[in-house]
């Protein structure tokens, strides 16, 4: 379980009242990754969904950082809702990087249930999908 106050001020939850926030946090787990940790594993499916609390991941293929996540972001959405392997390794970049928890298996449930967290992750992957399609190598 996760405590309110540290989903409370992250976007993804904004649109969330005070008592929502407090059933979301009881559905979600605590875990610490230190530095160099592989969070997630490319080619693996059907992962947990992150938000990072505390700290900063990278954003890796081959080996390259393609983005760096700080608190607020989330990552593995898109595996967890698609049951498809990931497309990118997800690394502690700090000393320890702190993120909430869902298994994979019950996001759309949770998005379901609060249609305002569904917006903001749908407005978050289309940025990073128009960011995407601007990256040069």
């Amino acid at each position: 379980m996760i405590d309110s106050d540290s989903l409370v001020r992250l976007a993804l939850f904004a649109d969330l009242s005070s008592p929502q926030v407090e059933a979301v946090s009881h559905v979600l787990g605590d875990e610490r990754f230190v530095r160099g940790t592989r969070v997630v594993r490319r080619g693996l499916s059907g992962g947990s969904f992150f938000v990072v609390l505390e700290g900063a991941a990278s954003v890796e293929i081959d080996g390259s950082e393609r983005a760096r996540l700080t608190p607020g972001d989330f990552f593995g959405e898109v595996s967890a809702l698609t049951g498809e392997p990931t497309t990118a390794d997800v690394v502690a970049a700090t000393d320890e990087l702190r993120c909430a928890v869902l298994p994979g298996e019950e996001l759309r449930p949770l998005l379901l249930r609060y249609p305002a967290v569904a917006i903001r992750m749908l407005e978050t992957g289309a940025r990073r999908l128009r960011n995407a399609n601007l990256w040069q190598p």
